[in-house]
């Protein structure tokens, strides 16, 4: 599929700090990382850490809190990965999946797509599945 960047806006959980930037949109990374002076820029605070598998092979623990991602206008509340030093923004799964984007690989952008529920029905217990 290749990388791609797109606009991003982060901000502090009580929306009084954010700044604009570029990130690679990167679906095989599960969570946003951001440099680590950025986000305590922002006020976002660590809340805890996450053992990754870094591409290299080396299992490192990494900060992560809590932080506003807007995209085109559509905000959610989302986990960031305290990156190090000045490495590159990246955009992962689980932002794109909370503002309910995916990404075309032919023209390299973020698009809006249905989201899907798996449903029990209450009279047979079977799945449903419906898409929103």
């Amino acid at each position: 599929m290749g990388t791609f960047n797109w606009p991003l806006r982060i901000s502090s959980m009580d929306g009084q700090r954010s700044r604009d930037i570029e990130a690679t949109v990167d679906t095989g990374a599960a969570y946003t990382t951001l440099p680590a002076h950025l986000l305590r820029e922002l006020g976002v605070a660590p809340s805890g850490k996450r053992r990754f598998q870094l591409a290299d092979g080396r299992r490192v623990d990494m900060d992560f809190g809590q932080a506003r991602a807007t995209i085109g206008g559509e905000s959610v509340v989302t986990l960031v990965i305290f990156g190090e030093g000045d490495g590159p923004a990246l955009l992962g799964a689980y932002t794109l999946e909370g503002l309910a984007l995916a990404v075309d690989p032919v023209k390299q952008q973020l698009v809006p797509t249905h989201m899907i529920m798996y449903l029990a029905s209450r009279a047979t217990h079977r799945p449903i599945w419906a898409s929103t």
